[in-house]
């Protein structure tokens, strides 16, 4: 059987299987009002139907640690107890169906105030439920996005107070693993970057100065999230710049030092930091940059990027590439993948009861 279906332990937690669902945004929450950031029916049937169909870890989307935090309006958000509320109706069913319930806890800094991607996903203003987004430096994305308000000393402080008052919130809630967003060219990832951080202080400059910030943040969060329960950090191994970006070499180096500071597992990704440049998608493309924090470090790896069919997602652990695989976009075309592969490769997946006569004999007799 593939390793694919051998559950997997960080710290007290069993994942029952390797076939995990990444955080992708649903921007389907109320832009404002009462229930403000906080899931409702669509966020529910979205991760249910990927639990019900064997996934073994969900990653709740990016959920932000304040409003201004928020990549678009309709973000999820984890400031409030309403927000904290809602939430457990979704741990509570993932729970009941063997599924490792986790989410993302992110700041959308430069990248923050946008529309919804299929609106457009143009930065939008008060008109429109938008804000003043904020950053390491006054630098814009493109030229299509506004000039971002340079943090104090004193709001970064106050920033990495939110991640851990978001992290209280998500285990109060009913999440077994927390994941800190360090990709993509939010906030966490533009400190990281030489590219987006141009500070002259304590935050910016050497390396030491540039990654300051996010292992605040990882100490922050690992003080208030229990010792039995796993930590997660999303990074993008490479701005996929020639020059004056973040590189492979500075995401190892980074690795070893978030596991010295009590992350469990690399969740690694790749880019969002600049834009305009050239990335070469194509399957299984971010593997070799996770591949290489395992072969390296003593952090745990999840890969991600175009990885589709169940053998080749059995090959990325058996070459020993990573500990687990994210599906993304293919979770969304198929909630059931993780049964189906079970089907194909020989493996099971604890199959709902409600849907046994559907499964095969195998899977019956296995979940």
């Amino acid at each position: 059987m593939s390793a694919l279906f051998e559950p997997f332990t960080l710290r007290d937690v069993t994942i029952p299987n390797r076939v995990w669902m990444p955080p992708m945004c649903q921007y389907s929450a109320a832009p404002d009002g009462p229930e403000v950031g906080a899931p409702h029916d669509w966020h529910f049937a979205h991760y249910a139907a990927r639990a019900a169909g064997g996934t073994g870890l969900i990653i709740v989307e990016a959920t932000a640690v304040s409003p201004e935090g928020r990549i678009s309006p309709y973000d999820l958000g984890l400031w409030n107890d309403t927000q904290t509320e809602a939430f457990r109706r979704i741990t509570r069913f993932l729970t009941g169906q063997g599924t490792i319930p986790a989410i993302q806890l992110g700041h959308g800094g430069r990248k923050a105030s946008t529309d919804r991607p299929w609106k457009g996903g143009a930065p939008v203003g008060p008109d429109a439920h938008g804000w003043q987004p904020l950053a390491p430096s006054p630098v814009a994305f493109d030229e299509h996005h506004p000039v971002p308000a340079e943090l104090t000393v004193d709001q970064i402080q106050e920033v990495v107070g939110q991640f851990a008052d978001a992290a209280r919130r998500a285990l109060a809630a009913g999440f077994e693993a927390v994941e800190i967003h360090g990709a993509h060219g939010y906030l966490i990832n533009e400190f990281l970057s030489p590219h987006t951080n141009h500070r002259t202080d304590a935050y910016g400059g050497s390396y030491e100065n540039r990654t300051r910030f996010a292992l605040e943040v990882v100490d922050a969060v690992r003080a208030v999230w229990p010792e039995d329960k796993p930590l997660f950090f999303r990074v993008s191994a490479t701005d996929w710049l020639p020059e004056g970006g973040w590189t492979a070499d500075d995401t190892v180096r980074f690795a070893r030092e978030l596991h010295a500071h009590g992350v469990d597992l690399l969740d690694v990704s790749t880019g969002g930091n600049a834009s305009g440049v050239h990335i070469p998608v194509r399957p299984g493309y971010q593997v070799p940059y996770a591949a290489r924090v395992k072969a390296e470090t003593p952090l745990a790896v999840a890969a991600v990027g175009l990885i589709t069919e169940p053998e080749q997602a059995a090959k990325i652990l058996a070459n020993d590439e990573a500990d687990a695989v994210l599906l993304g976009r293919e979770l969304l075309r198929n909630p059931s993948w993780a049964r189906q592969a079970a089907d194909r490769l020989g493996g099971t997946v604890r199959v709902p009861d409600q849907y046994h006569r559907a499964a095969p004999a195998r899977q019956r007799r296995g979940a």
